[in-house]
């Protein structure tokens, strides 16, 4: 009984005295949750002037659905003006535009929100100064619009977050 008190008495003195700039996952999660990077939109860019597009677009069923009208025939003096519109129905997936996409001809639609689902590993570096913490993701709220992306998203892969040892502890890393 005395070396079992033994023990736990040197356990919890390890447990005491042991340094706090490891990072655990547990640590990491709540990082990454508290620097508001998931979730996060996942978008697609549809180029509005492109033929080929609006025959992916066509393809999905999209404008069966309601969600754009693309027009079929088009006059020499059009070449160049967008050939997929979006109606009403397709607004709540509509991303924000910039000045740029709109010069380029893309408009930019939501395919799902990228939520944290867990750590799934923790590998410090640099004499644990650094780490590099390993995630996995999942979609969800995904839109129609999905049907666009050749991205499979039932399964997504490992992402690697960069973390940093500071004087008041981790930080996350902006890319």
């Amino acid at each position: 009984m005395k070396n079992i008190l033994n023990l736990c008495i040197a356990a919890l003195l390890l447990a005491a005295c042991s340094s706090n700039e490891k990072l655990d996952r547990e640590t990491a999660l709540k990082l990454i949750e508290d620097s508001k990077t998931y979730p996060k939109v996942v978008g697609y860019n549809i180029f509005v002037s492109d033929p080929a597009y609006a025959k992916r677009v066509l393809d999905a069923g999209l404008e069966e659905s309601g969600f754009v009208i693309v027009q079929r025939t088009r006059k020499l003096g059009e070449i160049g003006q967008p050939i997929i519109s979006f109606t009403a129905k397709a607004d709540p997936y509509l991303l924000p535009q910039s000045n740029q996409d709109k010069s380029d001809g893309i408009r930019r639609v939501k395919i799902a929100d990228e939520v944290l689902e867990e750590v799934t590993g923790v590998q410090m570096l640099n004499g644990n100064k650094n780490a590099v913490v390993e995630i996995s993701t999942s979609l969800e709220k995904i839109t129609p619009f999905s049907k666009l992306s050749k991205q499979k998203l039932d399964k997504m892969k490992p992402q690697p977050i960069m973390f940093t040892l500071y004087d008041d502890g981790w930080r996350v890393q902006k890319k």
